[in-house]
């Protein structure tokens, strides 16, 4: 899970996992700093990475111990586009890791029948749809006859 820190209840930086940041495509979408920076480091860093955050110059930190990489260090405007989050209005406050969206469905969304996943994903799936189905039917219809000869 995320967290973000900054001074004066203002995020500046976020600490993620390094999974999140693999999987969210980081190694890619940064040039980071090279390597892996180890636990003694940050501690010893922290203050100046933090300047060089708020100086817009600031290139991501992956950290952890023994070589292995377990968190990334790295702005909130940076982690904001690793999610692929748009950027807050000037002058406002934003935590990126405390996002949420609304999910609820649109005034004109409706449900989607099977047969229509079906003929997104192509005619294999519907195939395999109508296998499915005719099957179901085999086996109905073999109940029925069992019931109606007890």
């Amino acid at each position: 899970m995320a967290f973000s820190f900054g001074d004066g209840g203002v995020p500046e930086a976020v600490v993620l996992t390094y999974d999140q940041f693999e999987d969210l495509g980081g190694e890619t979408k940064f040039e980071r700093r090279p390597g892996v920076v180890g636990v003694e480091d940050v501690r010893a860093e922290l203050a100046a990475m933090v300047e060089a955050i708020r100086g817009g110059a600031f290139a991501p930190v992956v950290w952890g111990d023994g070589g292995v990489a377990e968190a990334v260090i790295m702005s909130t405007a940076q982690y904001r586009e690793l999610r692929g989050d748009d950027e807050p209005p000037a002058g406002t406050i934003d935590d990126p890791t405390r996002r949420v969206y609304a999910s609820e469905p649109l005034p004109t969304s409706r449900a989607m029948t099977l047969d229509e996943i079906a003929e997104m994903m192509g005619p294999y799936t519907q195939q395999v749809l109508e296998e499915i189905r005719q099957e179901q039917r085999e086996e109905a219809e073999g109940s029925r006859r069992d019931d109606d000869s007890q």
